[in-house]
This record gives C-alpha cells, structure tokens and sequence, in this order.
C-alpha cells in the first residue's frame, strides 16, 4: 500500500510539489513559534528564587544636607527605628536599588584564575535574606562577624557558580569584582532569583555585604510586614517617613505589584507571537484545506475509474488521507534537517531542549492539521459515483 502511494505521489510531483512547500514553510514557522512561545514558558516554570509576599519597597531622596558618611549611618539607623515602631512591620533591611523585580540592573566583571564571567552585583544587609526568603544551598550568609574579615565576602548564586567552577567548590574561592576594586571571598552560595520577571531565566550574580562607603549610592528600603497587612500601615509609614524625612519624595511599592507589572510587560511580545502563530496556523490549514479540494476536482475521472473496477467510496478515502499523510512526511523530513540545526548550532543561545519540544510539538501539530485537512476531502471523495465521475470527465 505504501509503496502504491508513493508511486501515485511520484507521478503526480509537479501537482505534489505545491503541498510540500506549503507544509515544509508550515512547519518551519510552528518551530520558529513555539521556540520563542516555550523559553518564557519553561522560564516561567522555573523558581522565582524568593517571596515577594508581604514585602514593601520603599524609595526616597537622601537629605542633601547630610554628606558626612557618619551622619548617613545615624539617619539610615534612626530611619530604620521608625520602621520598626510601627505595629505590623516584622523586618527592615536596606539594599541596592537592584533588588529582585525593580528593573535596575547593575552588572560588574568577576574574575578568577583567568575566568571570566559577567554577573548582577547587589550590595545587601545581614538580614536581606530573611526578609526576602531566599535560599542558601552552600555555605553561609554575610553576618556581623564579616566587618573584621581580612577579606571582603561574597555570596554568589547557582549559575554564576556554574559558570566559574562548573561542578567544583566555590566555597573560599577567592575573586575579583570590577564592582568593587578589592578581591574577595565566597562564603555562600544562594539560590537562583529571577531579576526582571517570571518568564526570564536566572543570570549570574554576587552578594556583597553592604558597607558604610555604600551609603553614597543610592539604595531602597525593604519591608516586611506581617501577612494581612492593610493600607492602614501603609498610609501610616508614609506619614512617619514623611515626618522623618522633610521635602523627601517617598514612595512605597509592593513587591507582589512590581512582579505583576513585571509579567505583563513580558507578556505583551508573547501574546502578539501567539496571535500571529494562530493566523499562520488559520492560513495553513485553509491553504492545505484549499490544495486537497482542488487535487480532488482534478482528479474525479481517476476516482470514477477507481470506483468503477471496484473499490469502495472507505478505500478511496483511506487512500487520499494516506496521500497527504505520506507528503506531510516527505515535508517533514526535508524540514527536520533545517530545524536541527538550530540546536546543532546553538544559533539563538537557547537551551536545547526548548529546540526539542518545539520541534516534537510541530511535528504532532502538522500530522494532525493535515489529518483533519485532508479527512473532508477524502470524505467527499468517496461520494463521488463513477457514472458521474466518468460523465464528468
């Protein structure tokens, strides 16, 4: 049977040809589709790293007047003490403006024995760990102990380690940052957070414990509240700060609003390539659809003579969706050696199981979009009777 239908296609190639371009561009398409639909997708599935819950974020302008690094010390510790007078907060802690989900990036190099690699740089207080639960897989966090280290620590995350040790120890490992000027010393290695939004994977990034020359950058306050914390609390820290703070512009955000803002801008791309993949799709199979009806037309003399010598309308049917079913592999095949190199290759950078299941996923999608193409047809198909067919023809 299957040789009799690829001699049927053999001697109908120039008619044949039509369809496997259509449905070679088809699949190349849905594999281009679902690659760029699935890495946010699986990123999403990822991990975020911490809990945004019940974390507040608060920004302000620092007193101009104050220059004295002391003097910053006392205010940012008299700051913090209001924080903590109000009923309802758990936790204080101050940190670079680069806190997970804020949209700042601040990127440094950091070397080691002639390896280099980029990464997110965070300056963070003992505490900043608890108040956004992050989790150590190695080593320890930054403590009070660390101000008399000889030298400055470190924490680093998962892939930064990855990417400077591969499966080795990263514990004690001394390292250069450009961020900081001075070698320094993992102590700890954190869980993986996700900086931008959900649908981003991990990049690189180092801890490092926040000093008293880092009051001249600018830093946000990071709160804690106990759940089911109201606006009531808020409003009441903003007018204590306000109080604390003369003329200062002080706003207060939550962290759980800043993922959600942070997703939705990340979805916008993605919901546009998801509408245009679902008219490529509508096109396809009406094109695919539109070819099947028309070979059919073409070829009713055949189909009566068929009929006529004695196959059933079932047979002619199996036969037309076998037909298209063996094109559709003919145009896979010649379409799997392009889509493989991609990964072959690694030309996007992305990781290869996302080409995988791209590929697997457009594979099934096309058998199945010519499978319900072509069942119609081959339905009409066995309708026709040879005295109309033969009439006709």
């Amino acid at each position: 049977m299957l040789t009799h239908l690829f001699r049927l296609i053999w001697n109908k190639k120039k008619q044949n040809f039509l369809l496997i371009l259509e449905i070679f561009i088809a699949f190349i398409g849905l594999c281009a589709g679902f690659t760029f639909i699935l890495y946010p997708y699986n990123n999403y599935k990822l991990p975020l790293g911490f809990e945004p819950q019940n974390v507040w974020v608060v920004n302000f302008d620092r007193p101009d007047e104050i220059k004295n690094l002391d003097s910053l010390q006392i205010f940012n510790e008299s700051i913090k003490s209001v924080l903590f007078s109000l009923n309802g907060v758990e936790d204080v802690t101050y940190s670079s403006i680069n806190f997970p989900l804020s949209g700042n990036g601040f990127n440094t190099a950091v070397r080691i024995n002639g390896q280099e690699s980029w990464a997110y740089f965070y300056s963070a207080e003992d505490n900043y760990i608890k108040v956004l639960g992050m989790k150590m897989q190695e080593g320890r966090w930054f403590s009070s102990d660390d101000k008399v280290a000889n030298v400055r620590p470190a924490v680093i995350n998962q892939t930064l380690k990855k990417k400077l040790f591969g499966s080795g120890d990263a514990l004690g490992k001394i390292v250069e940052a450009d961020a900081v000027g001075d070698k320094m010393k993992i102590v700890g290695v954190v869980a993986d957070t996700k900086d931008e939004s959900e649908m981003e994977v991990p990049g690189p990034g180092i801890f490092m414990r926040r000093d008293t020359i880092d009051l001249r950058h600018d830093y946000s306050i990071l709160v804690k509240v106990k759940p089911g914390a109201d606006p009531a609390l808020e409003s009441r820290m903003y007018k204590t700060l306000s109080n604390s703070m003369k003329n200062a512009e002080i706003e207060i955000e939550h962290l759980t609003d800043m993922k959600d803002a942070a997703n939705k801008k990340m979805q916008v791309p993605f919901i546009i390539f998801i509408i245009i993949a679902g008219f490529l799709i509508i096109n396809v199979g009406l094109g695919i659809f539109g070819v099947l009806w028309y070979n059919i037309n073409k070829r009713k003399g055949e189909i009566g003579l068929r009929r006529a010598v004695g196959a059933t309308g079932n047979a002619i049917s199996k036969q037309l969706v076998g037909e298209a079913l063996v094109l559709c592999t003919l145009s896979l095949i010649l379409g799997l050696f392009f889509a493989v190199q991609f990964p072959l290759l690694s030309a996007l950078q992305l990781p290869p199981e996302n080409y995988v299941q791209a590929i697997i996923l457009s594979v099934v999608f096309i058998y199945v979009l010519v499978l319900l193409c072509a069942l119609y047809p081959g339905k009409e198909a066995a309708r026709i009777y040879p005295a109309i067919a033969l009439h006709e023809d």
